[in-house]
């Protein structure tokens, strides 16, 4: 199972983005599939997660700014950030599990920043 993790870039505080992160290869499904995010100097944390059947779930500090989202016969997770502050400056990552493996992608960046 590949994931490829695209849409960051350089955004001003309160402006949005959509981060895709799209799984390929040979599987059955991927079931829980999530983002996580590292900022330097700091350990990765959870940002969002959500099951094959889309329930959801935030880390507090993203709440009520994300939304994560899934498209089963796409294999794709997405995760939209709203009023982003520079706080949410990271290398974002997303995670699928499949057949009891986890797999990640190669990280996109996000930079918030006037």
């Amino acid at each position: 199972v590949q994931l490829q993790a695209s849409g960051g870039g350089l955004v001003q505080p309160g402006a949005s983005l959509r981060l895709s992160c799209a799984a390929s290869g040979r599987f059955f499904s991927i079931n829980d599939m999530g983002w996580y995010r590292q900022a330097p100097g700091k350990q990765r944390e959870l940002v969002a997660s959500i099951t094959w059947g889309g329930t959801s779930n935030y880390a507090n500090s993203v709440q009520g700014r994300f939304t994560i989202s899934r498209d089963n016969a796409k294999a794709t997770v997405y995760l939209q950030m709203n009023s982003l502050k520079p706080e949410d400056t990271a290398i974002y990552y997303c995670n699928g599990e499949s057949s009891g493996e986890n797999y990640w992608g190669q990280g996109t960046l996000v930079t918030v920043s006037s």
